[in-house]
């Protein structure tokens, strides 16, 4: 009898004393869960060892993981559209402020038929350049929202290019470029949307006439199990710091914003050779700046 009783009261003993370590090992967790709260990169942790405990704070740390992981990509967001905002700004007000002070000169009654024509010519510029920024801005949108209809088939991309760099070649004369074009005969096709891949060759050639400088090197190739475009020119200005960001929207490496730059190319470059299944790439080795797309091939 009183063995049972003496091994009942060591039984209850250690029952009470497992709460009570329990209970103060909850204790610390919530007083280190509420300092977590505040303080970035806190973890929570036992004094002495628990499984079940430890189990649990391990979902709650990768909970305060996630948290965090959460809060940095949303300022990451916010960040890079309070960029946009501004660069965009700039670019409308730019053309929108040459508008109105050429409406102006043209409101002189003395005005010579030369300079009138001048300053028309101007202005119908200037609404182009208006008139671009908001086509592009909302394809672009159209684009990530999914909202751009592309219907996928076999395409050429030799067939596709060549007609394209025709129309190009006066205007690489005209901007003092040399351009070289290699492209690769007997090439597979690639699965894309004709008019979408119409338009990142386009964007790309556009890319490279507006910021490309001294020779230009155009390639098609196969590469493993990719066809790859490239556009590679001379960038002494840019840095990897601009590599990085070069797909971003409104982004342009230029010294000077001139208005005439929607800094929209090789975003819409992007979003669309993603959405027909390819990768966009750029990258900067001495001193040469190459941009492009690595196509998958139809399978």
């Amino acid at each position: 009898m009183w063995i049972v009783l003496l091994l009942s009261l060591i039984a209850l003993s250690a029952v009470l004393l497992l709460r009570y370590r329990r209970g103060r090992a909850l204790r610390q967790a919530a007083q280190q869960l509420a300092q977590a709260r505040t303080q970035q990169g806190k973890r929570l942790r036992l004094s002495s060892p628990d499984q079940p405990l430890e189990e649990l704070l391990a979902q709650i740390n990768g909970l305060l993981e996630d948290r965090e992981r959460e809060t940095r990509q949303l300022r990451e967001r916010e960040e890079s559209l309070r960029r946009q905002i501004a660069n965009v700004s700039h670019d409308l007000r730019t053309p929108l402020t040459s508008i109105l002070g050429y409406l102006q000169l043209l409101e002189d009654a003395d005005l010579s038929p030369e300079n009138r024509a001048h300053y028309l010519e101007v202005v119908t510029s200037r609404a182009k350049v208006l008139q671009d920024l908001i086509g592009s801005f909302y394809d672009l949108s159209r684009i990530e929202g999914g909202e751009f209809p592309l219907e996928v088939s076999p395409i050429d991309l030799r067939r596709c290019m060549e007609p394209l760099l025709a129309g190009f070649y006066e205007d690489f004369e005209a901007a003092g470029m040399e351009a070289s074009v290699s492209l690769e005969e007997g090439l597979p096709p690639v699965p894309g949307d004709p008019a979408g891949v119409t338009r990142v060759l386009t964007n790309l050639m556009g890319n490279a006439l507006k910021h490309g400088s001294g020779h230009l090197d155009i390639r098609l190739y196969r590469q493993g199990d990719f066809l790859v475009t490239s556009f590679a020119n001379d960038a002494p200005g840019l840095t990897q710091e601009d590599i990085a960001r070069v797909f971003e929207r409104f982004y342009t490496a230029d010294q000077m914003r001139s208005g005439q730059n929607t800094g929209l190319g090789l975003a819409i470059v992007k979003a669309l050779a993603q959405r027909m299944g390819h990768i966009p790439f750029a990258q900067l080795e001495n001193g040469i700046f190459t941009v492009g797309v690595r196509w998958n091939l139809l399978k």
